[in-house]
């Protein structure tokens, strides 16, 4: 793919999702996801690999059929209030199938069965793209519909997604489709608090943006996919590494690290709306994903190849590392001391 063709997506991609975050009427929403599908769709299958085609395929009719029911959940609302406004949702079948939309978008359970496999065909630059910028736009849409949506619908598909992201990626071998079923577990901590405080879900969601982009940009910068080779890149560059282990125990959400954040003011503020049942199972499902997340950072860092057979030993990186990598790190694992700064902007 040629440069300029890369910046034209990339700005579309930028547009569309600029465009959905600052309307207020459903058709330009709409008209803004619509540009980002398209805009992403290339960068996805542009190495014209079969899984690469079949991924951008996946991706095209889950996010199609999500559009439509947007467009159709709008359209019902407007035929029985009159009102084509985002924050004027309060018809409660055109809230439910709002939800259901944005949660095919997003790829909340139960729809969520597209996101692993198509973050699995992708370059890892788009899976970090899939993974954060792409999430934006329906975030924001929850954002503002938050007051009319159905607590308890939500609260049901954010406890099957910690409890099914969890659980699916125990067994995976490849780190994208492992970073995928992490991504569906940290959505189910957005959904369960978006009706009762929806600026900790935007904080949960700009710190998970955070952690997940260190982890892709590592592993872009040692050309990393699966767990074997994983365990062969310390030698490529061991500070790296170091560093990968402390933000993969972040986003695990450990303490004393920045991931621990929004999970302790989620369960503080389920405490506060008498949802301890709730808070109490989610955060015991959390501990499936923590598993995974060891496993990740042990490999990454610990462990020498288990088994007998010769592995060539990677070139040591001579290239300093990314800058980027560097700040990224650094607030990935260290925010947690200025949490009362943190709460109090949001």
């Amino acid at each position: 793919m040629t440069p300029q063709a890369k910046l034209i997506f990339t700005i579309s991609l930028l547009l569309g999702t600029t465009i959905t975050i600052s309307s207020n009427h459903w058709i330009t929403a709409w008209a803004g996801l619509e540009i980002n599908t398209l805009a992403i769709l290339p960068l996805i299958s542009k190495s014209h690999h079969p899984r690469a085609t079949e991924a951008a395929t996946k991706y095209f009719l889950t996010q199609a059929t999500a559009s439509a029911l947007v467009l159709f959940s709008s359209m019902t609302n407007a035929w029985y209030t009159g009102q084509w406004d985002i924050t004027q949702m309060t018809h409660p079948t055109s809230s439910m199938i709002l939800t259901s939309a944005l949660a095919m978008k997003l790829g909340l359970v139960p729809f969520h069965f597209w996101f692993p496999e198509v973050l699995q065909g992708s370059p890892l630059t788009t899976g970090l793209l899939l993974s954060t910028i792409m999430k934006l736009p329906p975030i924001t849409l929850l954002f503002m519909t938050s007051p009319s949506l159905n607590p308890t619908l939500l609260a049901c598909m954010a406890v099957l997604s910690t409890a099914l992201g969890g659980w699916m990626g125990l067994n995976q071998t490849q780190i994208r489709k492992i970073l995928a079923f992490s991504s569906i577990s940290h959505l189910g901590w957005m959904a369960i608090i978006i009706s009762y405080n929806p600026k900790l879900t935007l904080l949960n969601f700009y710190l998970y943006v955070l952690m997940t982009t260190t982890v892709f940009l590592t592993l872009n910068s040692t050309k990393t996919l699966k767990l074997s080779t994983l365990m062969t890149t310390w030698t490529k560059a061991p500070s790296l590494n170091a560093m990968l282990f402390l933000t993969l125990l972040s986003l695990a959400g450990l303490p004393p690290l920045t991931g621990f954040l929004p999970k302790w003011l989620i369960i503080q503020e389920l405490t506060k709306q008498d949802m301890i049942p709730a808070a109490t199972m989610i955060s015991l499902l959390s501990l499936l994903g923590l598993f995974f997340y060891l496993r990740l950072a042990y490999c990454a860092t610990i462990t020498l190849p288990p088994h007998t057979t010769n592995h060539m030993k990677q070139w040591h990186i001579n290239k300093p590392t990314n800058i980027m990598i560097a700040i990224l790190v650094t607030t990935s694992t260290l925010l947690l001391p200025i949490s009362p700064m943190i709460s109090t902007i949001f």
